[in-house]
């Protein structure tokens, strides 16, 4: 792991750190509010149930966020967590009697000292917790995590402002017909300039290696850019590809519905443009329509940063609260529906939520779904525009005023 790895994976750690030992520092207050002591063995005790309170939210950030193992806990990882859990009490208590014996001359207020020495203990216990976890209770995904990573076709570097030769000419798949059914590809596009043709590229080399049956539909989304002429000059050099534009830009879940209407397969694919997937993890997504009707992707070791990770985290736990939607990674623009469903669907949001709509409905409708996790790359070219303020607070207003819309229409 680089050293810009570790120093945002420590500041992770110390963000969920400080959410853990508020909750800690809270509960420790309650007691001593309801049952004040200055016995230290009764102080250990209190302690002891204070630290184990943020313990589960240790574990569920740490394992998802921090250290970003996406799969499933294991008996393994339960077991080692609370061993750590077990020696951290025992090490935060052994400080804090350490601490409470230096300092109870010094303080005759109760409040005051308890707080005083569980502070002492749990800067020094932090270190220790960093280190089980990293290296011991959730060290079993780092093999995995290391495969994923590559390998990734090189990508030619700077603004690509001409069609790459290898959109002239798709070469012939080595797999026919992993799927007989038609395939339509939807991939929204605003000011894509410097990847857009390098993704059409990817996704043109790899659909004729699972289907001859399929079409690829580029909403440019009122770029302001060269996006749409690059999109154009692939359009007429290819019959598969469509390109529709908006005038002006609606939003990311405008330009997908855009995407579904015009859509004429069976099963219906969208993909984010920007050059962040690798669209090649679309072929494992197949099988799986034999048990689900869609198969919804979720992104491992995701490449953003720490402050689109801490919304993404915030929103899917909101989403989940507001309507009841509880996946791996809400947002993830890697997913595969039945086509008929999202044309005769009436899709009402147009910006970020339109992944929590679809995926509501689509629970509603009795049509089921697995999860499946994707490579996620660094951004190599263009910016992101999901994490800007007018961005999250339409979404939260389409949350919200959808939820009470929903639940009025139902009742």
């Amino acid at each position: 792991m680089s050293m810009s790895s570790t120093f945002q994976q420590i500041l992770r750690y110390c963000l969920v750190g400080g959410v853990n030992t508020l909750i800690d520092v809270l509960v420790l207050n309650a007691l001593l509010w309801r049952f004040p002591t200055h016995n230290v063995q009764f102080l250990v005790v209190e302690n002891s149930l204070a630290y184990a309170s943020g313990a589960v939210s240790s574990f569920c950030l740490n394992k998802y966020w921090t250290f970003q193992r996406m799969q499933r806990p294991t008996r393994r990882e339960a077991g080692r967590f609370l061993l750590s859990v077990a020696l951290e009490i025992v090490s935060s208590n052994g400080l804090l009697w350490l601490a409470g014996m230096a300092l109870s001359p010094l303080m005759a207020n109760v409040t005051v000292w308890g707080n005083a020495s569980k502070l002492l203990a749990v800067a020094a216990n932090a270190m220790l917790s960093y280190l089980l976890m990293r290296f011991w209770i959730f060290a079993s995904g780092s093999s995995n995590r290391r495969a994923l990573r590559a390998p990734i076709p090189t990508a030619v570097s700077g603004p690509t402002r001409n069609v790459p030769s290898r959109l002239k000419k798709a070469g012939p798949g080595v797999k026919e017909n992993i799927t007989r059914a038609g395939l339509s590809v939807i991939l929204p596009a605003y000011n894509e300039e410097a990847v857009i043709a390098r993704t059409v590229a990817d996704v043109l080399d790899a659909l004729p290696t699972w289907t001859s049956d399929f079409e690829v539909i580029v909403v440019n989304d009122g770029s302001q850019d060269a996006t749409a002429a690059l999109l154009e000059g692939i359009a007429a050099a290819h019959r598969q590809v469509t390109v529709l534009h908006h005038v002006v830009n609606q939003g990311y879940g405008a330009a997908l519905v855009t995407g579904f209407k015009a859509s004429t397969k069976d099963l219906v694919f969208f993909m984010d443009s920007d050059g962040q997937f690798a669209i090649r993890d679309l072929e494992r997504f197949f099988p799986l329509l034999q048990e689900y009707d869609a198969v919804l992707g979720y992104r491992l070791n995701r490449q953003d940063t720490w402050m689109r990770k801490l919304n993404a985290w915030g929103w899917k736990v909101l989403v989940g609260m507001v309507l009841g939607v509880h996946v791996r990674d809400i947002d993830c623009a890697f997913k595969l529906y039945p086509g008929t469903f999202l044309r005769e669907q009436r899709l009402e949001t147009r910006g970020a939520m339109i992944n929590a709509e679809i995926l509501s409905k689509f629970t509603r409708a009795g049509l089921t779904y697995t999860q499946i996790g994707v490579r996620h790359l660094p951004r190599k070219e263009g910016r992101a525009t999901g994490a800007k303020p007018a961005v999250i607070l339409r979404a939260l207003r389409e949350l919200f005023f959808s939820a009470w819309k929903w639940h009025h229409d139902k009742g």
